[in-house]
């Protein structure tokens, strides 16, 4: 099984995470489950039957992976397959193939194609935006509920990790589609406003259904994946994409700050992807790879950025 090593610092985050909910010391599952919630770069087959150009489930996708091609959109695991792994949970499975007592392990909603604003992403046709991505977690928690009680649910949610990375294509897939109006109607700074104002919402009932402790991904380097390049004369990163979403994130950090300080027994980390992808680039022999070029090119830099 191909594995793509995680950030040292993402590692140590999400450690520091669990111990503040007092995870007990020996246990091989340090939480109960792990809700994900997303895009391609960590989807694991929710748009398999869906009617949409944004599915994974085809070589060579899946090659390193055991069993081949799920949906995945990468080679072998994606990063919320080895947070799973570092957890002591198994691989957590995707909301339209979930079943029975899988759920209670936790379930990935995530939906290539998938934005905060439900338009984004319509190009592809068939995905699961983020407002429904939250719906179908309702379901889920229903059925839980349903099946263990209450009180018992709200105790272990409040233990569970909450993995959110969302907006990426609320970029690629909306405001730089030259048939989305959005980039005649916002400057960069008005759009980012915009999509983590209804972030913050989205974000603030999943804390209202009971989730405490979330690992929020910020965009990454943009400029810098196979789209973006493809696009460039001379092969390198488009430094107007990267500067474009830096408001975003900058917003990102801002909310959960004030989320940690304004809800109740919440916990928020940021995990600064712009940074880890920084590291894997500078550091590409301790990542496995030899070559910046096969890095920026190879499946798990998501080769459309769906």
């Amino acid at each position: 099984m191909a594995k793509f090593g995680l950030s040292p610092l993402l590692v140590l985050s999400i450690l520091l995470l669990i111990m503040s909910g007092g995870a007990v010391r020996g246990q091989r599952e340090m939480v109960p489950a792990m809700f994900i919630f997303g895009d391609s770069l960590i989807d694991n087959g929710n748009n398999n039957n869906l009617p949409s150009f944004a599915k994974a489930n085809y070589y060579p996708y899946g090659i390193d992976f055991n069993g081949g091609p799920t949906g995945r959109f990468s080679n072998g695991y994606t990063m919320v397959d080895e947070i799973a792994e570092l957890l002591g949970l198994p691989l957590i499975p995707a909301y339209t193939e979930a079943s029975g007592n899988q759920v209670l392990h936790g379930v990935n909603y995530a939906s290539a194609a998938a934005g905060i604003l439900d338009a984004t992403g319509r190009n592809f046709v068939g995905r699961i935006p983020f407002d429904q991505q939250l719906r179908n977690f309702e379901n889920t928690l229903n059925q839980i509920t349903g099946n263990l009680g209450a009180d018992y649910m709200a105790t272990a949610l409040a233990r569970c990790i909450f993995f959110v990375g969302m907006g990426s294509n609320d970029y690629l897939n909306n405001y730089l589609m030259p048939n989305y109006p959005t980039r005649n109607q916002y400057n960069g700074q008005q759009y980012a406003d915009l999509l983590v104002q209804t972030y913050s919402q989205q974000l603030t009932r999943l804390y209202n259904l009971g989730a405490r402790k979330f690992v929020i991904a910020g965009l990454g380097e943009m400029g810098c994946i196979p789209s973006i390049l493809a696009q460039s004369t001379t092969g390198t990163c488009s430094e107007e994409v990267n500067l474009l979403v830096q408001p975003f994130n900058e917003n990102v950090k801002t909310m959960l700050g004030n989320f940690n300080n304004n809800l109740p027994g919440a916990r928020f980390i940021f995990a600064d992807s712009s940074r880890m992808f920084q590291d894997i680039l500078l550091n590409a022999r301790s990542y496995g790879t030899m070559n910046q070029k096969i890095l920026l090119h190879s499946p798990q830099n998501n080769t459309n950025k769906t």
